[in-house]
């Protein structure tokens, strides 16, 4: 086991704007994150990903299509866009309610199911993936706008 030391630690903080354009949709921020971490001159420390949307999620896996949209059935068999859920029963729920609101009862069931952030190991000055391993975010609730926010935190060259 190797061991590192670090001496002086910095920290950088982003957010990454994302549109997306389907109901479900995974987008893949692997290559902006490895350019955030290069650009920031950290070569040793902890990069944190995390959604500020509560249906949404962070998750590393394989971008592989096909497995993506075995994700997607996977998330709609689970908790099915059409099916009654009283977050979407407007006229008994009184609690967090915005104008123009739009039923996503169904989002917020699937995004309970997966992460709401990702930390990586940041190693002379690259994330430490593996070799098929992504950093994905997923909108359950789509399209919209969203944001992720990104912290880096470590020891600069």
């Amino acid at each position: 086991m190797e061991t590192l030391t670090a001496t002086a630690a910095t920290c950088r903080l982003a957010t990454i704007a994302i549109a997306t354009e389907r109901p479900t949709q995974f987008v893949d921020l692997t290559d902006r994150l490895q350019s955030f971490v290069a650009d920031s001159g950290i070569r040793l420390g902890l990069l944190n990903v995390q959604t500020l949307h509560t249906t949404t999620a962070v998750m590393v896996n394989e971008h592989e299509p096909l497995l993506l949209a075995d994700f997607a059935t996977l998330l709609e068999d689970v908790a099915p866009a059409h099916t009654g859920y009283r977050h979407d029963d407007f006229s008994h729920r009184t609690v967090n309610l915005t104008l123009g609101e739009r039923p996503n009862g169904h989002a917020h069931c699937r995004a309970l199911l997966l992460p709401t952030s990702v930390c990586l190991n940041v190693v002379d000055g690259r994330l430490q993936l593996g070799r098929w391993q992504r950093v994905f975010f997923a909108d359950l609730d789509g399209p919209q706008s969203r944001q992720v926010t990104v912290l880096l935190f470590g020891e600069e060259h």
